[in-house]
């Protein structure tokens, strides 16, 4: 007990009296902020994609955008995420003339990139799963295919694929913890770096592990709360 009594000690030194603490929550930033802004990518993306894969293909130009999207989604469901910030930050975005971008724009990027292919597949079940009455309503009302998607059909599929998108943001959150391999900080990086200043990884490795749960937790209970409030206005318009 009294070596790990110490552990904690040497762990509490380099946090607070060390600064290690700036360096945590410049590292739990990044994470949220990769997080957040890669799941927005993915949402806005994804549902491009999604009806695209759900539109009539009675003609060549929808064909081929699907054809488009359908290796969109497999090079980025095929692939790790470790080799795709690898191949974008080393390889795509030197070749294009955008190296100098900073290493957490490029995981935002890449992050974005790989969630939309995730979340096209989980908005076009919620697309399908919508009844196809509603499409058929709003292009009788003179609405084109693209504004009663925007308008009636995709709302409604977002309250359907909500917890799969909870679910998609809580996998971006422990993901984020491979972008050291682009130089980038977060969470990780700057408990490991905590670790091996003070030759004592144990208790930064288990401060790591309680930080993870605790996001993951309140996530978790913010889409509960979410789920429980667009069910109950669901139930409200039921009864007008």
């Amino acid at each position: 007990m009294g070596s790990f009594g110490n552990k904690i000690s040497k762990f509490i030194e380099s946090f607070i009296f060390d600064g290690g603490y700036k360096e945590v929550i410049e590292g739990l930033g990044n994470t949220l902020k990769i997080a957040i802004l890669g799941l927005c990518i993915g949402v806005i993306l994804g549902t491009v994609i999604a009806t695209i894969r759900v539109m009539p293909k009675y003609k060549v130009f929808p064909r081929i955008l699907d054809k488009i999207c359908g290796l969109y989604v497999g090079f980025f469901r095929g692939t790790p995420i470790v080799v795709q910030l690898l191949v974008g930050y080393f390889v795509i975005l030197p070749l294009i003339g955008l190296g100098r971008i900073s290493e957490e724009n490029v995981c935002v990027v890449i992050f974005g990139l790989n969630s939309a292919a995730y979340v096209s597949e989980v908005m076009r079940g919620g697309l399908n799963s919508v009844d196809q009455g509603q499409l058929e309503a709003g292009r009788a009302l003179g609405f084109s295919y693209a504004s009663t998607m925007v308008r009636f059909v995709v709302p409604q599929a977002v309250k359907n694929i909500l917890p799969s998108l909870g679910n998609e943001f809580i996998s971006l959150i422990k993901e984020t913890s491979v972008i050291s391999f682009v130089g980038a900080m977060d969470l990780y990086v700057a408990l490991t770096k905590i670790g091996q200043n003070n030759y004592e990884p144990m208790v930064p490795y288990l401060f790591m592990a309680i930080c993870y749960i605790v996001m993951i937790f309140i996530i978790t209970q913010l889409i509960r709360l979410l789920e429980k409030a667009l069910s109950k206005s669901d139930r409200k318009g039921g009864a007008k």
